[in-house]
């Protein structure tokens, strides 16, 4: 029989609508109350808090990985239900930061649980599923929801309130959940990941648009910030005035780094002149392919935190 953790931390798949319609959250989490009916199976329930995921910040996202940390060996795998508005940031700092083989598996909701047509239930149903078997194992962290599998890496939310939300423009889903069968389509590259203790690190991120001048960068860099992400336009290009602002905050040793605020796609220095992408990195900007600009935030606190710089951190925020 297999042992899961089951951590619940809020948000829709929590709540509840009142007679309008509005949706909120409850005293009580309504999931504390379901019984899964799935054999071989043993779960440990806690309810770490009971938040919108607006709420959650890297300060929780560290508490959840501690809670894992301390369960060491003593399960099979680890279920996480979280609102879907921050999900893949939660996924993207857990996947980051633990070097774990058991699967963690994270789900949530677009509707919230008694709503015509809510999801939470089928979708905590098949997050267990995917925790329970033995190809899931070694995969990093895992976001289940309507029927598929993604690799924390490269989920996105897409859609405001379609329950088909969740997708992964650069890979596409990792597997696919039916009836009998968990599938998986691929493998994920291998990743450096590093342990985190803290989460002191003030990174903004600000994305680029037609006609962006260089005054809040040269704001930002006389206000302590430890880093910035840009989500530049196309491949990772600026407009000549902001381009200079990113000299400014690269003279003070904040380091920059590009991702392209495109949907789908790679950044990559491609064009070489004032603001383009090549002339960025020649002057010190780093380009973070695949990643949005909200991952890539976790991704610089998290090598920030373990004192990488220069050439090292400039290898980090390129992994896929």
């Amino acid at each position: 029989m297999k042992k899961i953790l089951v951590l619940h931390t809020g948000g829709t798949i929590a709540m509840h609508a009142d007679d309008d319609g509005d949706v909120e959250t409850g005293a009580v989490n309504p999931l504390n109350n379901v019984n899964i009916d799935l054999p071989e199976m043993e779960l440990q329930v806690e309810n770490v808090f009971n938040l919108p995921s607006e709420h959650i910040g890297p300060e929780h996202m560290l508490k959840i990985q501690q809670r894992i940390l301390a369960a060491g060996n003593d399960f099979d795998g680890v279920v996480i239900t979280h609102g879907t508005d921050t999900l893949e940031e939660t996924s993207y700092f857990l996947d980051g930061t633990l070097d774990v083989d058991f699967p963690i598996v994270m789900t949530g909701a677009m509707r919230s649980s008694n709503e015509l047509g809510s999801d939470g239930l089928y979708n905590y149903q098949s997050a267990l599923r995917v925790a329970l078997d033995d190809q899931s194992a070694g995969r990093g962290v895992l976001v289940v929801m309507n029927d598929e599998i993604h690799a924390a890496r490269f989920v996105t939310k897409t859609h405001t309130t379609n329950v088909a939300t969740f997708a992964s423009p650069v890979s596409g889903a990792m597997g696919l959940i039916t009836k009998r069968r968990i599938i998986y389509l691929y493998n994920l590259p291998e990743q450096t990941k590093y342990p985190i203790q803290a989460v002191e690190k003030r990174i903004p991120v600000l994305k680029a648009y037609a006609g962006m001048d260089g005054q809040l960068l040269e704001l930002l860099s006389q206000s302590g910030i430890d880093g910035i992400i840009i989500e530049a336009l196309g491949a990772g290009n600026l407009a000549e005035a902001a381009a200079r602002g990113v000299q400014v905050l690269l003279q003070e040793g904040i380091p920059v780094v590009i991702v392209s605020r495109s949907f789908k796609g790679v950044a990559e220095p491609v064009y070489d002149y004032l603001g383009g992408g090549i002339q960025l990195e020649k002057d010190g900007a780093i380009f973070a392919n695949a990643i949005n600009g909200q991952k890539a935030r976790l991704k610089l606190l998290i090598g920030l935190e373990n004192n990488l710089s220069g050439q090292k951190l400039n290898s980090f925020m390129q992994q896929f």
